[in-house]
């Protein structure tokens, strides 16, 4: 019996997982996304061309590979085919490679307005959405209430629809929120979901597990981070969805027995979009350096990223909620030419020292307590063994394994997906 690997983030969110799933996807017969939405922003590079992916899975680009899109994703009809069409235009046929779970849920174009009318409500206490109809979509959810791509083939899918968006009108307009006009959006999202029929909608949870039982491999392909989770995250400042390994279980309808490695995967140092807690940002020149040459920047809403040293504290703490097995450190080459390299083993609290991430960091200040690194010098970016490396990165490395107790197996130090050392 064939167990289902997986791929996540271990901070909050643009790590490079859509890098390494790229990577990774030539040892899998199925690569499935298992939640968010179009929130997401997985990049993919190679041959010198960019792209990035929203909801479809990582492994598109490999030839051979089966890309599911989960039952626990959220579905913008109208982003999925124009990133379809991104894709196709790149002579990348997704038709037979492409399949989508019945009981993945739609955003509607009023999700779209109602993120929008609630994060304008919340004034200075705003979550920093993308503004993608994401948190609205799992209410419904969590509320009974939502349309799933298998209601598409229903006969009285419109009625159901009307009805949704009249509710959503209702609580709009209660919120007091008027500039929007949805009648070009609409008429484009009805032209999406037909444009979607083409592509096989299955019972992905009967899929995933027939193939496991039959011998294929399956990669588990997350969104967001492990630190934007809405039990475990930095709260209220999270996503809406489970972004931890057991989301991958939910997710696709796998049982937790069947779940293999875990990769977290977690940047060299720290970034973040949006609002929210972020013990050891940098808000100087040093952040501003950080932000340039790792060109931090949204790859959904183009928002400079908030950057800072790495803190083991938070990443020890998701390398356990997730049972990580294997770790995968992308952008050391960013930090290449600091003379001087900081990373947070501990804070500072009411007063006393913890070496724990504590419920509190989300309201309260923590004081980041920091070890020091001689950095390292040149370009890594022609370096294609570990031995190769600087002795100070290796050095490094080796800290960062035996603060978290697991191993680093995967090294990145470029965009290109040949860029990337395995041990």
């Amino acid at each position: 019996m064939k167990s289902i690997d997986v791929v996540l983030g271990l901070q909050w969110g643009d790590e490079g997982k859509g890098k390494v799933v790229d990577v990774l996807a030539p040892r899998y017969d199925v690569v499935a996304r298992f939640q968010g939405g179009p929130n997401a922003g997985h990049s993919v590079c190679f041959n010198g061309t960019g792209f990035v992916l929203h909801t479809v899975p990582s492994g598109i680009f490999r030839q051979g590979s089966v890309n599911i899109i989960g039952n626990g994703v959220v579905v913008d009809p109208v982003i999925l085919m124009e990133e379809v069409a991104q894709i196709e235009a790149n002579g990348i046929r997704t038709g037979e490679k492409l399949k989508i779970a019945k009981r993945a849920s739609l955003i509607l174009p009023t999700h779209r307005i109602l993120d929008a009318a609630q994060e304008a409500s919340k004034g200075k206490s705003k979550i920093g959405s993308t503004l993608k109809g994401i948190g609205p979509a799992y209410t419904d959810k969590a509320g009974r209430a939502s349309l799933r791509i298998g209601d598409i083939s229903a006969p009285d899918f419109k009625e159901r629809y009307a009805t949704l968006k009249a509710a959503h009108l209702r609580e709009i307009s209660s919120l007091g929120y008027t500039e929007f006009d949805i009648t070009e959006y609409e008429q484009r999202w009805f032209a999406a979901v037909e444009a979607m029929t083409r592509f096989e909608f299955i019972d992905n949870e009967v899929d995933i597990n027939r193939r496991l039982d039959e011998g294929a491999t399956v990669l588990a392909e997350g969104a967001q981070g492990s630190l934007l989770d809405i039990d475990f995250g930095t709260y209220p400042f999270v996503t809406s969805s489970s972004t931890l390994c057991a989301g991958a279980c939910t997710g696709l309808g796998v049982a937790p027995s069947r779940i293999g490695q875990v990769f977290g995967i977690f940047k060299a140092y720290c970034t973040r979009v949006g609002s929210g807690p972020f013990p050891t940002e940098l808000d100087n020149e040093t952040g501003d350096t950080l932000r340039r040459i790792g060109g931090e920047y949204g790859a959904t809403t183009g928002r400079p990223r908030r950057c800072g040293w790495l803190d083991l504290v938070a990443l020890k703490y998701t390398v356990k909620l997730n049972g990580a097995t294997a770790l995968i450190m992308m952008k050391c080459d960013v930090l290449s030419g600091f003379d001087t390299i900081r990373v947070c083993t501990g804070y500072e609290m009411d007063g006393r020292s913890i070496d724990w991430f504590p419920y509190e960091a989300a309201d309260r200040p923590v004081t980041p307590i920091y070890k020091e690194f001689k950095g390292w010098k040149g370009d890594l970016s022609g370096i294609r063994t570990y031995d190769a490396l600087p002795v100070e990165l290796k050095d490094y490395i080796a800290f960062i394994e035996r603060y978290t107790g697991v191993p680093v197996k995967v090294i990145s130090i470029g965009k290109d997906r040949d860029a990337t050392l395995f041990r």
